[in-house]
């Protein structure tokens, strides 16, 4: 049984990456999702000198990026530009201990097995999954996160293609 299983997961793997480009369309920066406050990455990363894991950190056990919460954000900003009506509506968010309600751009499956902190440890960067984040006013997502740019990638770099690096048994 558990040989017909490894064939099926395999036969439809083979499938979905005839059928996957290994290049993602690119994506109109206009078409990336309305944030609840405008946002600059380009702004605050090559305006500011931050770095990804300022406002990203990798808590335990280091499969996901986080998002900085508003009192972070309120470290410069109850100072700068802080008469700007977004950074006051984002100061009633720090007031209230609730986050952003930020519209995801990125976001990997349940049935992926994926860990940041692994991917980062192997020397891979930011950029190689989100793009040139650095350089973005709004975020859309640009790089092809889908199984056949993932595993793409993983040849490229001579990683592991093996079903369980990235998937749990699913049957």
């Amino acid at each position: 049984m558990m040989r017909g299983k490894v064939l099926f997961w395999a036969l439809l793997a083979s499938a979905v990456l005839q059928r996957a480009p290994a290049q993602a369309p690119k994506q109109d920066p206009a078409d990336g999702p309305v944030q609840p406050l405008p946002f600059s990455h380009k702004t605050h990363v090559t305006g500011q000198g931050l770095f990804c894991a300022m406002c990203h950190p990798n808590p335990d056990p280091g499969e996901t990026m986080t998002i900085a919460a508003p009192s972070l954000c309120m470290e410069c900003h109850a100072d700068v530009k802080k008469d700007s009506p977004n950074i006051q509506r984002l100061t009633e968010y720090a007031k209230s201990g609730k986050p952003v309600p930020w519209v995801r751009v990125y976001e990997i499956p349940d049935f992926v097995k994926f860990s940041h902190r692994a991917h980062l440890a192997k020397g891979n960067t930011c950029e190689e999954c989100h793009g040139k984040v650095a350089e973005r006013d709004r975020l859309y997502r640009e790089s092809n996160l889908t199984m056949g740019g993932c595993v793409a990638c993983h040849k490229a770099k001579g990683a592991s293609q093996a079903c369980d690096s990235c998937h749990d048994e699913m049957l």
